[in-house]
């Protein structure tokens, strides 16, 4: 028994410029409909009344979710290609957004999260093995351009948010028409994105345990995205309590993160190409390395909010630079590279927030951010030996 590919829109154009614009459309729902999703977090909190330990735990099933789905869905992208799968995965993501804000119960809603965490990691790895494709067809370095418009996507989706939701919108409307709109735009882009056979769809490869040079970028990848759920956790807390600052300003740090990392990508492709990537990356994590470490040793509001947004800065290319190498690992599908490197990265991910809290209580909390000051370092030592293999 052999296994087709799924039946989905044959697509028009082989036209890489194409392609990119339907693929950077994609990119763009992902971070939309997320973020779209966050500021319902609450609301779905009191409406089941949960405690925050048990909103926590609960919350933990969109990353359970995901890191079971990246590694098959880096088996399917080798065996489908990557154009199915994103189409695939990005149809199923859209309906799944808007089921959290209707789970009637616990059980349901760690289900909801479960599977829109399983949809949201199988786009990921997709979506970025498909960039990987048309970086190859356009025959230049466009890969921040993908993560920029997946950081503007955030941003629109949490503003338009606060907007709609202040008109009046209940949260299941708010939610049903985010859903919509990706499901309009994912379609609108499916016949322009390029076929199987412009990657390595066909190939019955199994998921990589990272080993060589994904061993390496698995690890850096987790240094990486352990520093940004660490900012995404800790940054306003660092405000509020070690600084005093107002709770205004305390939300600010995050804000200027955010902003300065989509800024940073939008101009990713032009430093990618200028500098290279192993430069970019060790410019760009010696440049987070200092914003942080001065933000901790001046401690002062305004020198917290400048060195946020270097980490910001120095972190914007960094993951669009490790997807793209790991992409392009020879003897490794794109699908299944990407998958095994943002498997690991993923952990970091998780890991960062938990062990900053921890660590906090008996060190304080801005020696605890000091440790990431130190993985930083380690990112900036690591340039040439991650990407050395991909000169």
């Amino acid at each position: 028994m052999t296994l087709s590919s799924p039946a989905l829109p044959a697509p028009v154009a082989l036209e890489p410029r194409s392609a990119r614009i339907a693929i950077s459309a994609i990119f763009f729902i992902n971070g939309f409909a997320f973020a779209s999703w966050v500021p319902h977090i609450p609301t779905v909190q009191t409406r089941l009344g949960l405690s925050t330990a048990v909103l926590g735990l609960a919350l933990l099933g969109v990353a359970l979710g995901a890191l079971v789905a990246m590694p098959i869905t880096g088996m399917l992208v080798a065996r489908w290609g990557s154009r199915a799968v994103t189409l695939a995965s990005s149809l199923l993501f859209c309906p799944l957004v808007a089921l959290p804000v209707r789970a009637p119960s616990l059980p349901l809603l760690v289900v909801a999260l479960v599977c829109f965490g399983a949809a949201n990691g199988a786009m990921d790895v997709a979506m970025n093995a498909h960039a990987v494709a048309v970086e190859r067809q356009l025959g230049k370095t466009v890969m921040s351009s993908f993560h920029a418009l997946f950081s503007l996507g955030g941003l629109t989706g949490a503003g338009s948010s606060i907007l709609l939701l202040s008109w009046g919108l209940t949260p299941s409307m708010h939610m049903t028409g985010a859903a919509l709109l990706g499901l309009g735009v994912v379609l609108g882009a499916s016949r322009f994105l390029l076929p199987a056979s412009a990657d390595e769809g066909g190939s019955a490869h199994s998921f990589a345990l990272p080993r060589g040079p994904l061993l390496l970028m698995g690890f850096v990848t987790f240094l990486v995205l352990m520093v940004e759920g660490a900012m995404a956790d800790w940054s306003a807390v660092y405000l509020r309590q070690s600084l005093g600052t107002e709770v205004g300003l305390a939300g600010a740090g995050y804000a200027v993160f955010s902003l300065a990392m989509t800024a940073g990508r939008l101009t990713g492709d032009r430093l990618v190409s200028g500098l290279g990537p192993e430069k970019l990356l060790r410019s760009g994590a010696l440049l987070a390395t200092g914003g942080l470490g001065a933000a901790l040793l001046l401690h002062h509001p305004v020198a917290a909010l400048i060195g946020f947004g270097c980490v910001g800065l120095g972190l914007s290319n960094l993951i669009p630079v490790l997807f793209s190498a790991a992409g392009r690992t020879p003897g490794v599908p794109s699908g299944v590279g990407i998958a095994a490197v943002s498997t690991t990265g993923y952990g970091g991910f998780l890991v960062g927030p938990p062990l900053i809290g921890l660590l906090a209580g008996p060190m304080g909390l801005p020696a605890s951010l000091g440790l990431l000051v130190a993985f930083l370092a380690l990112v900036a030592a690591s340039g040439s030996r991650v990407l050395g293999a991909q000169a």
